[in-house]
């Protein structure tokens, strides 16, 4: 998921050839107060030529206590987008409000139904996450926050900072129990790409199956480290091949290269083949 400022053109155009999973149109952090008319009208004009972009659209709004989502959602939501990404939920009741904007303006515009993906960026929100992932349909993901969060809970950001650290943990947790996708928070130094690698790497260790990105550089490393590998996909199908021939012949747990596996290991396999597929 790459966020691109939704007041400035010339990135809206670029994003046109972006290979992103999700481009994320900005109406939030990335443009300051006296732009977001601007940026509003911007996107709508974007949003016209949707066709010109391979990745699907979304748009972040502004937060739910800033007053901006209904004038947000005004102008943006037509024809040509897939969803919106919502920053710093805190509750489901902030949700259930903008869901019945959001729902009057599909019934007006002739819309179906779109994906909302909740940001989750404060500590209520982190409290709160399996209620927010598990709000509805519409979720079809949640998002880590990392500096709003550490910022609510009077932390200093490093690179090492531990301050967020039960808190990334737990917000996968919550989002798989919901079903829903989890997306890892930005690494915010585009010059370290090694400490991207590192970044991406203990993300997917906790269970985030992406990463929020501000820069397309970061692009290739993100899904290089998210998909999964050759040996992973050799692995996979070769579960899914033995696992489902023992329990043909009424065995069920069985091995594999002398490693034992059972129906927990045939699910993960048959999961990250799917995702393949996807």
């Amino acid at each position: 998921l790459i966020f691109v400022p939704g007041n400035n053109p010339r990135f809206l155009e670029k994003a046109k050839k972006i290979q992103a999973d999700i481009v994320c149109f900005d109406l939030e952090d990335s443009v300051p107060d006296n732009e977001k008319t601007n940026a509003r009208k911007l996107i709508k004009s974007a949003l016209k030529s949707r066709k010109l972009y391979t990745s699907s659209i979304f748009v972040r709004t502004n937060s739910p206590t800033s007053g901006k989502i209904p004038s947000d959602l005004q102008e943006v939501i037509q024809k040509g987008i897939d969803g919106i990404v919502i920053p710093k939920v805190n509750n489901i009741v902030e949700l259930k409000k903008i869901e019945k904007i959001l729902s009057k303006l599909e019934k007006a515009k002739n819309l179906k139904p779109l994906q909302i993906i909740p940001s989750i960026e404060s500590a209520e929100g982190v409290v709160n996450t399996y209620s927010i992932a598990s709000f509805g349909k519409r979720i079809s993901a949640v998002v880590f926050g990392v500096f709003d969060l550490l910022n609510d809970l009077g932390v200093e950001y490093t690179k090492e900072s531990k301050g967020a650290k039960y808190s990334r943990t737990k917000i996968p947790v919550d989002g798989h129990a919901a079903g829903v996708a989890v997306i890892d928070a930005i690494w915010q130094d585009l010059k370290d790409v090694k400490g991207l690698e590192k970044d991406c790497k203990i993300g997917k260790s906790l269970g985030y199956t992406g990463k929020s990105i501000i820069h397309p550089d970061q692009i290739s490393i993100v899904h290089k480290l998210f998909h999964p590998n050759k040996n992973e996909i050799l692995w996979a199908e070769k579960v899914c091949k033995i696992y489902l021939k023992s329990t043909k012949n009424g065995t069920g747990a069985t091995t594999v290269d002398g490693k034992m596996i059972d129906e927990v290991h045939f699910k993960q396999a048959k999961a990250l083949l799917e995702l393949v597929k996807q």
